[in-house]
């Protein structure tokens, strides 16, 4: 499969960092052909300018503003974002590549009349998150956990009917040990090579 892995951490030496790398090792070892979208390294400007805002509902493939992060969400089989947890989301930069990509004519189509959008990322078959949280897991699931919601709820409608989901995270990372975080390491290289 191909595999788009989106990649946001501002900081390149970041345990979200270690991640990545195990990540991309893991689906490589697996026979996977992998595609690094890593925003920060990119200088991806996720700030939607109002020009663009108001063109958004009528958008088409002709006129993408991230013509070329477009194509790569195009020719993906599968997507994992690997992100750390802020506020109970992903970080802005993240956000922003979602409100400025999955646009429509490429990710979904507005119905000419009151209905659903109709999903366009339907050769997307896996769709996964790995992603760490400062707050223990009871917490995140008292307040609905929105982070893994937006993606594996709401961005994974617009796959492909049977796409498989993947959720791995950390919880307490801000309070976890050398061993803890090996482990974790360990846990994603065994769960992509089964996914």
């Amino acid at each position: 499969m191909r595999w788009l892995v989106v990649y946001c951490h501002p900081l390149p030496d970041s345990f979200c960092a270690a991640i990545r790398d195990t990540a991309v090792a893991a689906l490589k070892k697996a026979g996977h052909q992998v595609d690094l979208l890593d925003l920060y390294a990119e200088g991806f400007d996720p700030v939607m300018p109002a020009t663009e805002r108001r063109r958004y509902n009528q958008m088409t493939m002709a006129d993408h503003p991230v013509p070329v992060h477009a194509g790569r969400l195009k020719a993906a089989d599968a997507i994992l974002f690997i992100y750390p947890t802020w506020w109970y989301g992903m970080p802005a930069m993240l956000k922003g590549w979602l409100d400025r990509v999955w646009t429509p004519d490429l990710a979904f189509r507005i119905p000419d009349a009151p209905g659903p959008v109709e999903p366009l990322m339907t050769h997307v078959k896996s769709l996964g998150v790995i992603t760490t949280y400062g707050a223990p897991r009871w917490w995140i699931w008292f307040v609905g956990q929105p982070g893994r919601h937006t993606i594996l709820r709401g961005m994974r409608a617009l796959c492909a009917r049977k796409c498989q989901r993947l959720f791995l995270a950390l919880y307490q990372f801000d309070n976890s040990t050398p061993e803890k975080r090996s482990g974790f390491l360990r846990t994603i290289e065994k769960r992509l090579a089964r996914f």
